[in-house]
């Protein structure tokens, strides 16, 4: 693919289809929707949902399968904005959208547009549709790759 040098679909597609069957299993087994920002807010108090310990280790599989997948392939490569400051507050705006938005792209995109729900619809074209605009606006101001 010379458009995307370092492309690697295959990984890609083994990623959602482990996404994929993850949200099958919560959704089929203990009957919870497997949305990252619903659990942490359930791990932290600030909302119900799922049991308290489900939600946790949820959360807590979700490095350990990261750190599982990098052991097995020795490293993965990742780099990170040059100012934790930046990544704090990135980290914080993105909570805060996904309370205003019941939701982030985990829940929406992958368990709502299962399920056809039409919140999780509008949810997720929004969520492209903003971040379309974001790379444009980046890109235009110089700061693209």
């Amino acid at each position: 693919m010379q458009t995307f040098p370092d492309a690697q679909p295959l990984h890609g597609l083994a990623g959602g289809v482990l996404i994929g069957l993850a949200g099958a299993v919560m959704l089929l087994g203990p009957g919870r929707i497997a949305g990252i920002s619903g659990m942490t807010a359930r791990v932290a108090g600030l909302s119900g949902g799922a049991p308290w310990p489900l939600a946790a280790l949820f959360l807590a599989g979700l490095p350990a399968g990261a750190l599982a997948v990098a052991t097995l392939i020795g490293g993965i490569p990742a780099q990170f904005p040059p100012s934790l400051v930046l990544l704090a507050v990135a980290g914080l705006v993105t909570g805060v959208g996904t309370r205003l938005g019941s939701g982030c792209t985990s829940g929406h995109g992958v368990c709502g547009l299962s399920r056809l729900s039409p919140r999780s619809i509008v949810a997720t074209l929004t969520f492209i549709a903003t971040g379309m605009v974001t790379v444009a606006l980046v890109n235009a101001l110089g700061g693209g790759i």
